[in-house]
């Protein structure tokens, strides 16, 4: 995925990560890996010794807080190598410790950091909580959450859009503007919603798959103020669906800019999002587009719209009216299935050429949708029946021929903003049980077996990968696939009864948290390490550079990432250093050469944090934390 923040926000600095192999394998310090946040009492418990050499018959000891050893044992073969610096990965399996507490592991002459024993619930339902926080960071309009960060009311001319033409790009990368903007109507109301990322730019692409995610977390549990945060994504994705005029807006804002055509994007300049609303420009200025944001709609007015679009916004919608029918306000029920019934019934599903994503679409490079018309379908028909709607049937079929479709296709996703089939998949067996369907084109059996196909793609990965991680880790969106895996062996789990992927999920969690050669969680404030400096404009100007109080708690990031993304990174003009200590990274020993995390404000490839990664992470911890 290529994320929003780029090096062209400002002046190129060339740094390296790291130094010579074999100045790194000097150095090398045995050290071990841990889930930070904890482990449940009966689920199987892995950590990991990174030594410099292999060390087979190495002992181990884990001991709770006053010091005492609980649990004895030899650390297993190694699994590989990771670097040069460390030729050995130990796996420390410790399930026995099932006491409630905090514990630490000692093993070749290294601690663990510390971590818990409990209870899913109570070791998860905080981050939940924090992720939840995160979105709150994010509101944009005139009902934000002053918070930490001392957020302030932004971009309110948003309530008087201008609609203009998609735009066109060309270039090398996709996403250099080849004409000027056209206006082609408005004003249009579209204040409020979530920023995507690090930046200002709102997308119906990822404000959707994020709110229906956050909403099937709330179908199955409450949470502190995750009501206040679907209520306000739900409220913005309305006012981006006229289902009078059936169109459909795709974005607010312009990432890319032009020195050609005059005008900064919003990718251009470092700020606070309010100062947007104090600039005092007009026609021709070159920050015109910063504070009159302009509006691109997914198609013309009442012509068909991108599946993968209608798809997603029919499943928020309708997982909005089933949670509101759950809480007894049958008018918000309706209207929200009114709005995903409306605007399911504009997918073109036929020609369907290059997706809709964002403008442009090299910054979210979907080409899978049937996935998310099966999606649509399958939360339409769990709605149409609990409002007693006589459609439902219909779409029950609608889900099922979609699912067909999506798994005699090539697509081998797991759960991410750029695939939503474990989801559906999952709400379509349930519909179909409780419909009692029988007839559709395909059976519960197949969809199982589809679930299992995605869950044993990787395992296989992450057979051969030494701290047992699925992800690829030279490539976008580690952390949020690891949370996806271990979402989707959650609903494997839920549906089958079975818990042969319960030990998977785990590792995928685990490494998502700390358990992966760096020793950072991928979530922000949770655990002992994590990113300090993260990409994200609100954080950098308001927040803590160096973890404190002030940090977007429960954010997650990308992840670690390809080497060759991390060469000559900018720091954004306006943006305040990172204050790291004669330029160190504390990470670079734990690089590849192919793979590398850096926790610093310019680089965007592993520390910007995004919607869809967090509602991601939110849902497979929610999932664990219910059981």
């Amino acid at each position: 995925m290529k994320r929003l923040l780029t090096a062209a926000m400002g002046s190129i600095l060339v740094f390296s990560t790291g130094g010579t192999a074999a100045h790194a394998a000097s150095k090398a310090v045995s050290a071990i890996r841990v889930d930070q946040v904890g482990y449940t009492t009966g689920e199987a418990k892995r950590a990991y010794l990174l030594a410099p050499t292999a060390a087979p018959d190495t002992t181990f000891t884990v001991r709770d807080s006053r010091g005492h050893t609980v649990l004895t044992g030899r650390v297993g073969a190694s699994t590989g190598g990771w670097n040069a610096a460390y030729t050995a990965v130990h796996p420390i399996d410790f399930g026995p410790v099932r006491a409630a507490g905090t514990y630490t592991i000692r093993a070749g002459g290294a601690v663990s950091p510390t971590f818990r024993v409990a209870a899913a619930k109570d070791l998860f339902n905080p981050l939940v909580r924090d992720a939840v926080s995160f979105f709150a960071v994010q509101r944009d309009g005139a009902d934000v959450d002053r918070g930490v960060l001392d957020r302030r009311p932004s971009h309110l001319a948003d309530r008087k859009a201008t609609v203009y033409d998609p735009p066109v790009f060309t270039g090398e990368g996709g996403d250099e503007i080849a004409a000027p903007l056209k206006a082609v109507g408005g004003p249009v109301d579209v204040e409020g919603g979530w920023f995507d990322a690090g930046d200002f730019v709102k997308f119906t692409h990822t404000s959707s798959y994020a709110l229906a995610e956050l909403l099937y977390v709330q179908r199955g549990a409450s949470f502190d103020k995750l009501r206040s945060e679907t209520d306000h994504g739900l409220t913005w994705l309305d006012k981006m669906w006229d289902a009078e005029h059936r169109t459909l807006y795709a974005q607010v804002g312009i990432g890319t800019g032009s020195e050609q055509y005059g005008f900064l994007g919003d990718h251009d300049v470092w700020r606070l999002p309010e100062a947007d609303d104090a600039l005092e420009t007009g026609p021709g200025d070159e920050s015109r587009y910063l504070k009159y944001r302009p509006l691109f709609p997914a198609a013309k007015p009442g012509e068909k719209v991108s599946p993968n679009l209608a798809g997603r916004v029919a499943a928020a919608f309708a997982l909005g009216a089933q949670v509101a029918w759950q809480r007894g306000d049958r008018a918000a029920a309706r209207r929200w299935f009114g709005q995903a019934s409306s605007v399911f019934a504009q997918a073109k599903t036929t020609d369907v050429g290059e997706l809709v994503t964002a403008y442009p679409h090299a910054y979210y490079p979907e080409d899978s949708w049937a996935d998310d018309m099966e999606f649509g379908a399958a939360e339409l028909a769990r709605a149409g029946a609990l409002l007693g709607d006589p459609r439902s049937g219909q779409w029950l079929r609608d889900a099922a021929h979609w699912a067909k479709a999506y798994i005699g296709s090539d697509s081998a996703d797991t759960l991410n903003l750029y695939d939503t089939s474990a989801l559906a998949h999952a709400d379509l067996i349930g519909a179909v049980r409780a419909a009692r369907a029988r007839g559709l084109e395909v059976s519960e059996k197949d969809l199982v077996g589809d679930l299992k196909r995605q869950l044993d793609h990787g395992v296989e990965a992450a057979a051969e990968q030494p701290f047992g991680h699925a992800v690829d880790v030279t490539d976008f969106d580690a952390a949020t696939r690891s949370f996806g895996y271990a979402a989707t062996a959650q609903l494997y789990h839920s549906v089958t009864g079975g818990s042969g992927y319960d030990a998977f999920g785990t590792r995928q969690r685990d490494f998502a948290l700390g358990a992966n050669a760096w020793g950072v969680s991928l979530m922000i404030g949770e655990g002992t390490e994590f990113s300090q400096c993260p990409q994200h404009q609100v954080a950098n100007l308001s927040g803590s550079l160096t973890g404190g109080r002030k940090v977007i708690r429960g954010a997650v990031v990308n992840g670690p990432n390809g080497a060759d993304n991390f060469e000559d990174l900018g720091i954004p003009d306006g943006a305040n250093a990172c204050p790291v200590k004669d330029g160190e990274n504390r990470f670079a020993a734990f690089d590849t050469e192919t793979s590398r995390f850096l926790d610093d404000v310019r680089a965007w490839p592993s520390v910007e944090p995004a919607i869809d990664f967090t509602a991601t992470g939110a849902l497979a911890l929610a999932l664990t934390a219910r059981g």
